[in-house]
């Protein structure tokens, strides 16, 4: 594979899907190599040909991190370094740290203070009532609440942290990223469990909207410098992840579009002034037939490279306009093209609807599929030792998660 020179380096905080997709999107677009940090020496980025891949244990700590990024500045002094999160803490490090970063950084990202009310999913669900953007019924539970609430609807009810990155701080066995919970005793051992580890936030309690993986929606978005949106591409989830720590992740997924939801969260994000990419998760509320808003991401999310297998190259978009200062006019993906990272055998078997399965086969036929993960001439013998061992675990691990009784 040819690495060529540019006047900037990307520096990537992460290890997973996310982290390799952006940098075969740098490849791609302008054939450099990106640099990745992540924890552990392993994951899609590690022993890749277009990744420098750095690991350490400590790198979500603020002095690690700020170390970290000043020696890649002073390594490429005659370069612009342009930082990109590919989780929620490594955003909020660069945001936080911003005032502190050597003069040849980048970093594409909303001010601290609309991060907070962003990322906070109290403040982010009052933002939502402010802005006429639909959100499930909720209730923001706090510690000195105490057990055997009253909730204002009925069970199975969805139990997950107001602050992410704080409650993944404070870790326990049988951690999950979110609960679905159908009994109230079973709703007290779980708030229990969280605060006794040590989150001292708010938790978010909602009403279940049924519904399998197939209700499920994803908006990637990215916002220029100007605060106007540049770009918007829906997907529509087929199947997602079940293992505790990967609930929420999309294992597949076909590119979508619907107007009005576009139209409503373009003008949210316009509204309150916001810059570079973001994700929302999204679910179809078959009762009342709207679009429900889960969270927002302030970033690209770990299934965002959908919208550079339609076409529409995200690295292009942060770097053409942060580093050359180039404009781009507003676009609206409408691309149809299946996004997966699980083995197919997989997909036939827990896809469930034949109309959405019909589809798939098409678009594998018509050859309108993106992997992110499996990349021509990027094949060296310990990265498809971890691709294959990686794609043969999935087997193991939807038939261990899978819920048997899922009926949505």
């Amino acid at each position: 594979m040819k690495i060529v020179e540019k006047d900037f380096v990307p520096v990537l905080f992460g290890s997973d899907v996310n982290t390799y997709a952006m940098a075969r999107a740098f490849y791609e677009e302008y054939g450099i190599k990106s640099i990745v940090i992540g924890k552990f020496p392993s994951g899609p980025s590690c022993n890749s040909k277009i990744i420098e891949y750095y690991s350490d244990l400590n790198i979500g700590r603020q002095e690690v991190f700020l170390k970290m990024v000043d020696d890649i500045c002073k390594k490429y002094s005659n370069k612009k370094i342009l930082l990109i999160g590919c989780g929620d803490n490594y955003v909020e490090l660069i945001v936080r740290n911003r005032s502190l970063f050597a003069k040849n950084v980048v970093a594409p990202y909303i001010d601290e203070l609309l991060l907070e009310q962003l990322l906070t999913k109290k403040k982010f669900y009052e933002m939502c009532e402010r802005y006429n953007l639909d959100y499930p019924k909720t209730l923001i539970y706090d510690k000195t609440m105490g057990n055997d609430l009253s909730l204002p609807f009925d069970f199975p009810v969805i139990v997950k942290p107001s602050n992410s990155i704080e409650y993944w701080k404070n870790d326990f066995p049988g951690q999950k990223k979110v609960y679905r919970i159908s009994n109230q005793e079973d709703l007290n051992d779980v708030v229990n469990q969280i605060y006794r580890a040590g989150y001292n936030d708010s938790l978010i309690i909602q009403e279940y909207i049924p519904g399998d993986d197939s209700f499920l929606r994803i908006m990637v978005s990215y916002s220029g410098k100007d605060k106007k949106v540049k770009l918007m591409s829906l997907a529509h989830v087929m199947l997602e992840e079940y293992t505790p720590m990967g609930l929420g992740s999309t294992s597949v997924l076909i590119t979508d579009y619907n107007q009005e939801l576009s139209d409503k969260i373009k003008t949210f994000l316009e509204e309150i002034g916001y810059t570079g990419f973001s994700t929302f998760d999204i679910k179809y509320d078959e009762r009342d037939k709207k679009y429900k808003i889960l969270e927002i991401n302030c970033r690209q999310g770990r299934s965002s490279s959908y919208v550079t297998g339609a076409g529409f190259n995200l690295a292009k978009y942060v770097a053409d306009e942060h580093i050359y200062n180039k404009s781009f006019d507003f676009q609206v993906v409408k691309n149809r093209i299946l996004w997966i990272v699980i083995p197919l055998p997989i997909v036939y078997k827990y896809v469930k609807d034949k109309a959405h399965l019909a589809e798939i086969r098409q678009l594998i036929r018509d050859k309108k599929v993106f992997n992110p993960l499996f990349f021509k001439g990027d094949y060296g013998i310990k990265r498809l030792f971890y691709l294959c061992k990686s794609y043969l675990g999935q087997f193991i691990k939807y038939k261990k998660y899978y819920p048997r009784d899922f009926s949505g």
